[in-house]
């Protein structure tokens, strides 16, 4: 598949990225064993990853600039263009020895999202979208599933953990989506999980108190996989909200209506 000298850019840095950190969760499995066990050793292959993704960043287009989850906000002399990067979504998965998690990078132009990329170091899998020219995994093309009813659907969400968002809301809606859905899914990536919505492996994903790192490369992969997605109000300040609701035209319409859906008392 020819890829563009943006694209080119982004999977290289992407895969270099990756590399290092599958060299790392080889250690970390063998961390497991130790008293003081893996936490360390995973912070620092997550800013080494990060350090990666900059450095070959910054060397093809040096004026960009940034917002990373370990490094925050960096201006770059041209406004325009901001690379949004994760550099290890899925970091508890990673702690714990399971091979699920990913590098996510972005690059926003004007405000606007306009390319993706996802590496899942662990599987080899890369998916990239740029805007207009479509979503791929590998080289295969992606398109989001086609299921119309959410009664034949799979979808997946986040579970807030210890500390973070708001349990009691997440219970009431994942009653809902329970009676409705066939199946739930919670990997503990929200990269890779929007990624799985693009590739047709989740019919709809939902999630609450995320970051736009988390986000980014996945909302774009999977509009140009054909789907659509919202914030859990309907509305498209997803980075803002730190909220996100996507599947294809109707199962995000669906979707989206039943996880607003109020408490009842049966």
């Amino acid at each position: 598949m020819a890829r563009s000298a943006l694209m080119n850019v982004m999977v290289q840095a992407v895969m270099k990225a990756g590399r290092g950190l599958a060299r790392d969760f080889g250690e970390v499995q063998h961390l497991q064993v130790s008293v003081k066990g893996p936490g360390d050793f995973v912070s620092q292959a997550d800013l080494r990853a990060e350090e990666v993704l900059r450095a070959e960043l910054e060397r093809a287009r040096p004026d960009y600039g940034f917002l990373l989850e370990e490094g925050g906000s960096v201006e770059g002399r041209d406004p325009q263009h901001r690379w949004i990067i994760d550099p290890l979504d899925g970091t508890t998965n990673f702690l714990h020895g399971f091979p699920h998690f990913a590098v996510s990078l972005a690059l926003e132009r004007q405000g606007q999202l306009v390319a993706g990329v996802i590496f899942n170091p662990a599987t080899d899998e890369l998916y990239t979208a740029e805007k207009g020219a479509g979503a791929f995994l590998n080289d295969r093309r992606l398109r989001v599933a086609a299921r119309r009813k959410l009664t034949d659907c799979v979808v997946g969400c986040g579970v807030p953990h210890l500390g973070r968002g708001d349990h009691g809301r997440f219970l009431v809606q994942l009653r809902h989506v329970m009676s409705e859905a066939v199946g739930i899914r919670r990997t503990g990536a929200a990269a890779l999980d929007l990624a799985y919505v693009a590739a047709g492996r989740l019919d709809g994903f939902w999630e609450e108190s995320l970051s736009p790192w988390d986000m980014a490369a996945g909302i774009i992969l999977i509009r140009e996989a054909g789907g659509f997605i919202t914030d859990a109000s309907g509305g498209t300040d997803m980075f803002g909200r730190g909220d996100i609701v996507a599947g294809n035209e109707a199962i995000q319409k669906a979707l989206l209506s039943t996880i607003n859906r109020p408490l009842t008392n049966r």
